[in-house]
């Protein structure tokens, strides 16, 4: 019995992956046509370009960068429980960072590089365990920089060409 509830709810995780993705990709212009086999109607995300997964069929990477790409990040990207990977770079993505990013406690790669993104960095990715490797340079961003939890980790060039965001201070989540 146990088996049989198991196997009933991997579907359904890789559902709520591919919702996930469903709702990012509704949120971003795709001019040359980069994400057309994103289909929402297929159970299974795992077999979208760009998209990789683990043997349980849960989303563990999305390589989205330098593909031409504008619009806003969906919070329900938070929802990609086994994400490790986002690479949203060189693209065009404007809009705050979700502060429900800092759900997706697998993410040890983010990159954000290279966009229009503004608002502050969500104080919700400090919390985020693996957290490695993170670039939030050449954007918009504003407020101060994180240093506590995983951003100890993270070098100033991180950071780097973000005219509005500052070392030092109190947290602006409005700036």
């Amino acid at each position: 019995m146990a088996m049989a509830m198991a196997s009933s709810l991997e579907p359904v995780a890789a559902n709520q992956d591919g919702d996930a993705l469903a709702a990012l990709r509704k949120g971003l212009e795709d001019p040359d046509g980069n994400l057309k086999s994103w289909d929402p109607s297929l159970v299974n995300p795992c077999t979208w370009f760009y998209v990789r997964c683990d043997g349980d069929n849960r989303v563990t990477r999305l390589d989205l960068g330098n593909l031409n790409l504008s619009g806003t990040l969906a919070p329900e990207l938070g929802q990609l429980e086994k994400l490790f990977s986002l690479d949203l770079s060189s693209n065009s993505i404007s809009g705050a960072i979700p502060a429900a990013l800092g759900n997706a406690k697998s993410l040890t790669f983010l990159h954000l590089d290279h966009n229009r993104l503004t608002g502050p960095i969500p104080r919700e990715l400090a919390g985020l365990p693996n957290l490695g490797i993170a670039d939030f340079s050449n954007n918009d961003l504003c407020g101060t920089i994180p240093t506590d939890g995983a951003f100890q980790k993270i070098p100033a060039s991180s950071f780097a060409n973000n005219p509005r965001l500052h070392q030092g201070g109190e947290y602006e989540p409005n700036c």
